[in-house]
């Protein structure tokens, strides 16, 4: 479910937290350098597991409509620069995957901490979208992504903020 700008009370929109990572086609991505644009950053756990597998297809079969609205859609998971290539090729993704093998920048988002899976705790990524305006303020946030309908969500969101701009 988005957090969005819908009232002060709902979510009050905040700067995104610059970050300065490496991507697998070889490229440094800042966030300051978007500015200007809207970015969609989805974060997710881990490559070529069904459901980060199935958001990042999803996000990739959209991109006509998201570039459509001026907006990059980038992902970042804590995966290696040679997993996030091998992940692209072999599925086709057509947006920049970026490595956050530190983890520094997914928890300074708020999507690294604790977990449980079958009473075993461990520290993992929790999935989450954030759309991110061209003056850098996030404008609204999913966390605990669940796939069914969350692409379609974070694109009929961004329709409705470029409305108000």
């Amino acid at each position: 479910m988005a957090k969005k700008a819908a009232s002060a009370t709902e979510f009050k929109p905040y700067a995104a937290p610059n970050f300065d990572l490496p991507s697998d086609d070889g490229k440094s991505f800042t966030l300051k350098a978007l500015r200007g644009k809207w970015v969609v950053l989805f974060v997710y756990p881990t490559d070529n597991t069904p459901t980060c597998t199935q958001e990042a297809l999803e996000f990739t079969a959209a991109m006509p409509d998201f570039n459509a609205l001026g907006a990059t859609v980038i992902g970042l998971s804590k995966d290696d620069l040679k997993s996030h290539a091998k992940f692209r090729t072999k599925h086709g993704l057509t947006m920049p995957l970026l490595s956050d093998e530190s983890t520094t920048t997914i928890d300074t988002f708020g999507s690294w901490g604790e977990k449980s899976l079958y009473g075993r705790v461990y520290m993992g990524t929790d999935r989450s979208t954030f759309l991110i305006d061209p003056e850098g303020q996030v404008q609204a946030e999913w966390r605990k992504v669940r796939i069914k309908g969350h692409v379609q969500a974070v694109l009929d969101t961004l329709k409705q903020m470029k409305v108000k701009t």
